[in-house]
């Protein structure tokens, strides 16, 4: 066995985990699972800690090894547990001296530790991949960590200070991929809206985003993770208006629909600003989609406030919304507020749900007759242009391919294949 990269988490994760393949396997490490974890929620802590007892009844001779998010917060509770081998930082994950230096079997916690203070760090070294095994969307890192210090989230002291991969080193990056045969690219970061603040002359993820098009035309098309809309600028603006490799769906951090939630998570918006932005993008580009989270059961949540969230989200079209029940993170301010009963939490995640569910038919059912080019994967699924999900079955991987929309099962988009053409 060589090295086996298990992942949690976010798409920077999933980009760095195969950078961390790739150093472990030229540091010489074999019969190693290497466990990247994620610490957004405390569910994702637990099904961390779930698989690694998983990983090591299954394969008693690897060496297993813990790091991500989760490691780089929590780092001493990992490395007492008796199936870990060691535990790396999100900074030591990336070097390849790290995997050739690791500790023997059998040590102490205390000598399995690897993990520094992740806020001393400043600068983000670009790292090459030539593709992520699985995939065919490249994802590209060009930010890192967060400035921000919202109440509810721990992910700053597990990544530090914001960090933004100079420009040059991203357009370089992303024309290895596409020589690759890459014909999407997924710009990732922690707050990719951030981007470039620590640079010099300041470039904004706009600006990069209009470079990266412009030196690399063979990017067939260009999407954008997780952003903050509150932070978008107008070279963003003018990609969504102009720009129609600039794909149409923008997953956005609003996480409540409450103002005085939204002021006790110490975020920067207001609701009105996110429909505001809603409205503004839709304006520029009508087929523009939206993703977004939203927390339900934040501490003080009053019924009328997740009506609030609810409402948000319906004025706002989200079609494609993603629901955590609040989680209390230790060491964050969040956690020390007064805490709602953890059946009411679930029960108002829930209807938050439902009403996810019923965006997400009605934004189906206004696709259905359409016309649609997807970009075929490995799973017999599609993504269109707007990231909604179809069924694709016998096409090939990496295609993009124009299909007309037949209709859909609730869950994803169906097509007739009699309609299918190259795009």
């Amino acid at each position: 066995m060589s090295v086996e990269v298990i992942t949690f988490g976010c798409r920077l994760n999933t980009f760095e985990s195969e950078v961390m393949r790739r150093e472990a396997e030229a540091a010489g490490l074999g019969n190693a699972v290497l466990v990247n974890t994620c610490a957004v929620t405390g569910e994702a802590v637990r099904q961390a800690r779930q698989t690694i007892r998983r990983l090591r009844r299954e394969q008693p001779g690897a060496r297993i090894v813990v790091t991500g998010c989760a490691a780089q917060v929590e780092g001493a509770n990992f490395a007492a547990m008796p199936e870990v081998d060691a535990v790396l930082g999100n900074e030591e994950k990336l070097k390849r001296a790290s995997y050739a230096a690791l500790p023997d079997f059998g040590v102490g916690a205390e000598e399995k530790l690897r993990v520094n203070d992740i806020m001393s760090v400043t600068e983000t070294a670009p790292h090459f991949v030539d593709g992520i095994d699985g995939h065919v969307r490249a994802f590209l890192q060009v930010q890192t960590g967060c400035d921000h210090r919202c109440t509810f989230c721990i992910i700053p002291y597990g990544r530090g200070n914001s960090r933004s991969v100079p420009m040059g080193a991203v357009v370089d990056q992303a024309r290895r991929l596409v020589e690759g045969g890459y014909r999407e690219v997924v710009l990732t970061g922690v707050d990719a809206t951030s981007y470039g603040g620590d640079l010099p002359g300041r470039p904004t993820l706009g600006q990069l985003a209009k470079t990266l098009l412009k030196q690399v035309p063979e990017i067939a098309r260009l999407r954008l993770s997780s952003i903050d809309s509150i932070e978008v600028d107008t070279h963003l603006l003018d990609l969504i208006a102009d720009e129609p490799r600039f794909m149409p769906h923008l997953h956005l951090s609003l996480q409540h629909g409450d103002d005085m939630i939204l002021k006790r998570m110490k975020r920067r918006h207001l609701s009105a600003d996110a429909l505001a932005f809603a409205q503004t993008a839709r304006r520029l580009r009508p087929e523009m989609s939206f993703g977004a989270d939203m927390i339900a059961g934040f501490p003080t949540e009053t019924e009328q406030m997740a009506q609030n969230s609810a409402r948000l989200a319906e004025a706002m079209g989200i079609a494609h919304l993603h629901v955590f029940p609040y989680s209390p993170r230790p060491g964050t301010p969040a956690a020390r507020m007064p805490q709602l009963d953890r059946g009411l939490v679930k029960a108002r995640a829930a209807a938050l749900r439902a009403v996810a569910e019923r965006l997400h038919g009605r934004h189906l059912e206004k696709l259905s007759g359409s016309r649609q080019v997807i970009l075929v994967e490995r799973n017999g699924m599609a993504h269109t242009e707007d990231f909604t999900l179809v069924a694709a079955p016998g096409l090939s991987p990496g295609a993009l391919v124009r299909v007309t929309i037949t209709g859909h099962n609730g869950r994803h988009l169906q097509i007739g294949t009699a309609a299918n053409a190259a795009a």
